[in-house]
């Protein structure tokens, strides 16, 4: 049986972002709402453990929680304002065991979809909006954030707190874009959903590859947001590439902590669940007629999940695919990976061209993977010299450790075989 303790951890990251969403409604700050969480699970770490964990531990938090608002209320006169609300929220919660977990779900859905878009709010630079939507929805101690994103714990603590001071102060609102608007204003929320993943699918700096926390976090997320916006085929399409990256993470770094490449993964070690469910996503997704660039990315990692093997790989669909994402979403990096999928259907010596013709246009001249991918196809070509020099170039700006060490290995093989030859 789970103790209390782990019992209140499990809630805390399950159900936090509910909770505390629905406390920042009552309570119209974000600073009071976590503090009466942190007070209602501190208030469960000493009562459980003799009075015994009662049936429904969220309900329970939460009933503490709302209570710990009416005693700051009463206790600060600027909350006065907020006290009527909060006794008829917490009224007749004396029984708080017997709310069922049905009830507790359908009463905070909109509180949650208010949560995320005030996070991602446009006034908020990105960091603060990642800070945020972790703290608050994600579940993560500022510790844990502060470590993911290896930046300094009083740094992320101060980050917080501008930007809480900044919806605050600039009395940004704490609701639901209208109809009209909910689109543009989804994007950003997407947007800081797919960061979080990609700094836990491929981190930028630090020992590690891959930091299955992140990855997993941005996950729930997603599917939170399409719990809320069930017909929004892009929320589906996110999600759907998130699990179908995730599929691939056990077979990324091998046994002795190296870097595979998606060509050489051992594909048994791919997660089928995540495909299949993914798969099905995207399928759910296109069918809404409205193809957006998340749903576009989630069908190419689903033509790379359907083979068995990499000699199996569609890159003739693949190069399509990105051929429209280019069209709906044009950029530099789409543009790269679009050439990389031509070298690899259409010959390599035509995505060389095309890859020459993006770096003459320097917009990608500081990012480390136009290289490398710059230095595989010379690789295969044999131009083994100017390989080892498009290496030279992306180790000079790789900062993640093991991707340093693929990109060396890489370069001393590239300079062997040049050597021998």
């Amino acid at each position: 049986m789970k103790d209390a303790k782990t019992i209140a951890e499990m809630v805390f990251r399950e159900e936090g972002g509910r909770i505390v969403a629905s406390l920042i409604r009552l309570s119209g700050s974000f600073e009071l709402a976590e503090e009466a969480m942190q007070d209602a699970f501190a208030s469960a770490l000493s009562s459980w453990p003799w009075r015994g964990i009662p049936d429904n531990p969220a309900a329970w938090i939460t009933a503490v929680a709302h209570r710990k608002l009416i005693d700051y209320a009463r206790r600060q006169a600027t909350r006065v304002a907020h006290e009527d609300a909060l006794e008829y929220e917490s009224r007749n919660k004396a029984h708080h065991d017997a709310v069922s977990t049905e009830e507790m779900t359908a009463s905070y859905p909109d509180d949650r979809l208010r949560l995320i878009f005030t996070c991602c709010h446009p006034a908020l630079n990105r960091e603060a909006q990642v800070a945020l939507t972790l703290r608050t929805l994600g579940g993560l101690t500022t510790p844990e954030i502060a470590k993911a994103f290896l930046v300094a714990e009083a740094t992320l603590a101060q980050r917080l707190v501008r930007a809480q001071q900044k919806i605050r102060e600039a009395r940004i609102p704490y609701e639901v874009p209208p109809a009209q608007a909910l689109r543009d204003r989804l994007e950003p929320v997407q947007a800081v959903i797919y960061l979080i993943f990609n700094e836990g699918y491929a981190a930028t700096a630090g020992e590690r590859l891959v930091r299955g926390d992140l990855c997993g976090e941005a996950i729930r997320l997603g599917r939170t947001v399409c719990e809320l916006l069930p017909d929004e085929p892009e929320n589906l399409g996110l999600l759907a590439l998130m699990l179908l990256h995730d599929s691939r993470r056990h077979a990324r770094v091998n046994a002795e902590g190296e870097l595979v490449t998606l060509e050489e993964q051992d594909r048994r070690l791919w997660n089928r669940e995540q495909i299949s469910e993914g798969a099905g996503l995207i399928k759910k997704a296109l069918g809404f007629g409205a193809v957006g660039p998340f749903q576009l990315q989630a069908a190419i990692a689903a033509v790379h999940g359907e083979a068995a093997e990499a000699g199996g790989t569609d890159w003739m669909e693949i190069a399509g695919l990105y051929r429209e994402l280019s069209r709906v979403a044009h950029g530099p990096v789409i543009e790269l990976n679009y050439a990389v999928a031509v070298a690899m259907s259409e010959g390599l010596e035509r995505g060389l061209a095309m890859i020459d013709v993006l770096g003459d246009a320097g917009e990608l001249e500081r990012y480390y993977l136009f290289y490398a991918a710059r230095a595989d196809i010379l690789r295969r070509l044999g131009r083994l010299a100017e390989a080892g020099g498009a290496y030279e170039r992306a180790l000079g700006l790789a900062t993640n450790k093991i991707e340093r060490r693929y990109l060396e290995r890489r370069l001393g093989e590239v300079r062997g075989q040049n050597w021998l030859g």
